[in-house]
């Protein structure tokens, strides 16, 4: 049966799930005021991590803070201009992040992240462009010594889902001497993860696919109503809404009376012309910089950070300036000049997406809080709004990702 569906965002997440359902026949209007592509979906490190299987809401997280602060030389920041945002979040973070918790959540987490690189050959084959997902791993590189023999054996003992280790063989570490003028310490290479060869080229990718199904993009705001158990988007008619606005999906949610307790987790990057950059080369996690660098088609991109604190808050020019004195002190292949972005993930307390239906408004469903994983998993959530919409079941089970786990506002 056609419905008719408004999902509210059009990143990665809301466009994947736009074009499965309009593939299916749905009539999709995707409303979204991101006309220039300034979400983290455009702008992340294009990694796809299903190796990520353990939540950030962990205790060996928790433990490893402190020595992880920014001023401290590394990635974590809670900055104090926004000690209002953090604080509210940290006692959902903790308790989150208590064992018998955490255990929870990476059994959720694992079962979706396994689902996530057959979902993502699904798509790019339906959107036809299938040379946008490259299946060629990752590595991981250290510097130093010794964080080098804790960080390969910590990477061993954990649980990475369908991935793979292995030490880097030689090619490997040819690719990583071609970019990097630094002496490798150690690097590990990752098998079963992937990258999203141009984030650009993907976000049009998807915007054409819908287009052509016959669905449509509207460059505007959106006002959620919920009246009578039935959820309404003002100005278009929906049988169905779907939210998946990001760090913008609390207050949706919240007119159905979810509580949606998200932190804007900002990051940061800083890119240049690719010229010196092999087209070959896998994205490459300097581990002990708390660095990843990407290449994609034009350019390369170093990320990095982890800054709990508010959307709308000016950015920290410090972040960029580090990154720009990590790449100078690596002796990266990558030449000023730089452009300079800052971006918030959308991160929920226990740092497992909410995806699922309203059980306020029955017509309300919801895709956002994927924090890192976006990219990672926007395929898979697409399929699973697609199976929502058709009253089928989803392809796991959906109870560790509910927002009544948060409880309700009324």
């Amino acid at each position: 049966m056609q419905r008719q569906v408004a999902i509210l965002g059009g990143g990665v997440v809301g466009l994947s799930a736009a074009v499965t359902l309009a593939r299916a026949g749905h009539a999709v209007t995707v409303i979204d005021r991101d006309a220039d592509r300034q979400a983290p979906s455009w702008n992340n490190a294009g990694h796809i991590a299903v190796e990520q299987v353990a939540p950030l809401a962990s205790p060996a997280s928790v433990a490893s803070a402190w020595r992880r602060r920014f001023a401290a030389g590394g990635a974590l920041d809670l900055p104090p201009a926004m000690a209002r945002d953090w604080l509210r979040f940290l006692p959902r973070y903790l308790a989150a992040s208590r064992p018998s918790r955490f255990r929870h959540g990476s059994a959720a987490l694992g079962g979706l992240l396994a689902t996530a690189m057959p979902a993502w050959r699904r798509l790019v084959a339906a959107i036809d462009a299938p040379a946008l997902l490259r299946e060629d791993g990752h590595l991981v590189v250290w510097n130093d010594r010794h964080s080098a023999a804790r960080g390969a054996a910590a990477w061993r003992a954990a649980d990475i889902g369908v991935a793979t280790i292995a030490d880097a063989g030689p090619d490997d570490r040819a690719r990583i001497a071609a970019v990097a003028a630094v002496p490798v310490a150690g690097a590990i290479r990752f098998t079963g993860s992937g990258q999203i060869g141009d984030l650009a080229a993907l976000a049009a990718a998807l915007e054409a696919a819908l287009i052509a199904a016959g669905g449509r993009i509207v460059r505007a705001a959106a006002t959620l109503t919920v009246r009578d158990g039935r959820a309404a988007v003002a100005g278009h008619a929906a049988d169905l809404v779907v939210v998946a606005a990001g760090i913008g999906s609390a207050p949706l949610v919240a007119a159905a009376g979810h509580v949606a307790p998200l932190i804007a987790e900002r990051g940061y990057h800083i890119r240049a012309a690719a010229d010196a950059w092999p087209a070959d080369c896998p994205p490459l996690v300097f581990e002990d910089r708390s660095m990843i660098v990407t290449r994609y088609a034009g350019h390369v991109q170093a990320s990095g950070f982890v800054e709990f604190g508010n959307a709308a808050a000016p950015p920290d020019p410090r972040k960029w300036q580090r990154l720009e004195a990590q790449v100078q002190a690596l002796g990266l292949a990558m030449r000023p000049p730089f452009t300079r972005w800052m971006g918030a993930r959308p991160t929920l307390p226990d740092y497992l997406p909410a995806i699922g239906r309203s059980t306020r408004a029955p017509n309300l469903l919801y895709a956002f809080g994927h924090q890192h994983l976006g990219l990672t998993l926007a395929a898979t959530t697409g399929e699973i709004v697609a199976a929502l919409v058709a009253d089928q079941p989803a392809p796991i089970d959906l109870a560790p990702f509910s927002l009544n786990r948060f409880g309700a506002t009324r």
